[in-house]
């Protein structure tokens, strides 16, 4: 299953939290000719080093698929960020 929904949280050093919530679709959607080229560009490159595309292309999608529910932060002094896949 891919991932659906990109939570951002901020928190500034004033206090003052902001949050940004990114449907993972769309953003794919309108980046789709890049994610196009960037996966020909890898089957070119798994040809090159003679890798096979098929095998390279499941493990991308199992990485994929395997990110929702991932969560990282981080802190520089009075400054947080939150990143949340789901």
């Amino acid at each position: 299953m891919m991932p659906q929904l990109l939570t951002v949280r901020i928190k500034r050093p004033d206090g003052r939290p902001i949050r940004i919530w990114v449907p993972v679709l769309p953003v794919v959607l309108v980046f789709s000719p890049v994610v196009v080229l960037a996966v020909l560009v890898a089957a070119v490159a798994c040809l090159i080093y003679r890798v096979s595309v098929v095998r390279a292309l499941g493990t991308s999608w199992h990485i994929v698929s395997a990110l929702p529910g991932t969560r990282f932060d981080v802190e520089q002094g009075r400054t947080a960020v939150l990143v949340a896949i789901r």
